[in-house]
């Protein structure tokens, strides 16, 4: 499957409600832009979970140019998406790699988020890039978290570094990068427990993660990855904001895309928090990882509109 149609797949069900209701709103001779039509635009964009400013901004871009006109739907699809890729513009943001020795990468998130998948999508993704991978089963909390991470690197090829039930994560991390860099790993990928943001004491111990880490080498973990899951829609705007302080991160995994229909969750995450989308979870296989695209994805969310029109 091609990058464009593991997008198309992701937003499969954003894409259905959004065109569907679109769709909906014209007649073959066009619609008259009044405030009827702008009240059940604004309705549409509601539903996919992008949040009240940008709905607005969005709606009033419409307005702007087409009030008391008679407009097909491609014009004002057009300017949505437009204003939409304003809205997201990000620069491409994949992985920074070290410039030399391993490259760290801490993963945090709440419970159930996506965060082993995720970690087992980004494994695959660097063996595809022919990296070498350690992984730290830092996840202590949970001995079903590092039975699950430790199948998915045998599954993978990968190694991962695990310590006795109830060892302290932070001296997990520390194993985990200590081996990655006596093995000469291109990558290691630390894990951490699921938590709340809520949870102080829980937060606090991400911070102490970071500092094993930078124990033995003083400008890691070089990405710490915030995976946040999709289908929580703006729930996951104050996830985000509060573990960005905690632990640093320095850019987002949106995982289960596919398995929702609020993926303009993605435009309220650029508008209200300062770090980028690198990647996004499309499927359930480990492949199923792709790099977050803005105008890739703005072009997706409305190609079956175009082509059913």
């Amino acid at each position: 499957m091609g990058l464009f149609d593991r997008i198309k797949k992701g937003l499969k069900k954003t894409s259905q409600v959004l065109n569907t209701d679109v769709r909906d709103l014209f007649k073959s001779e066009g619609r008259l832009i009044d405030e009827d039509f702008l009240d059940e635009l604004r309705a549409i964009l509601f539903k996919t979970d992008m949040g009240y400013d940008p709905a607005e901004e969005l709606v009033s871009e419409v307005a702007k140019g087409m009030r008391g006109r008679v407009v097909q739907m491609q014009e004002v699809i057009d300017v949505l998406k437009s204003k939409l890729k304003e809205l997201m513009a990000q620069d491409e943001s994949p992985i920074r790699f070290a410039d030399s020795g391993p490259t760290i990468i801490m993963v945090c998130g709440v419970n159930g988020a996506g965060k082993t998948t995720s970690i087992a999508k980004l494994a695959c993704m660097f063996r595809g890039q022919d990296k070498s991978v350690v992984l730290g089963a830092g996840d202590t909390f949970r001995a079903a978290a590092v039975e699950q991470l430790g199948i998915w690197a045998d599954r993978l090829g990968v190694e991962c570094i695990k310590g006795p039930e109830g060892s302290h994560p932070a001296t997990v991390a520390y194993q985990a990068v200590e081996h990655a860099i006596k093995s000469n790993a291109d990558v290691c990928i630390v894990d951490t427990a699921g938590r709340l943001q809520t949870q102080k004491n829980l937060m606090t111990e991400l911070t102490k993660i970071r500092d094993s880490i930078r124990k033995q080498i003083p400008d890691a973990p070089h990405e710490v990855l915030l995976v946040l899951d999709a289908t929580t829609g703006q729930n996951g705007i104050s996830q985000a904001n509060n573990f960005a302080d905690a632990a640093g991160c320095t850019g987002i995994v949106l995982a289960k895309l596919d398995g929702t229909a609020k993926g303009g969750v993605v435009v309220a995450i650029r508008q209200q928090i300062g770090l980028p989308v690198k990647y996004v979870g499309v499927g359930e296989q480990h492949e199923d990882l792709v790099l977050f695209n803005p105008d890739n994805f703005v072009d997706e969310m409305f190609d079956d509109a175009l082509a059913a029109n």
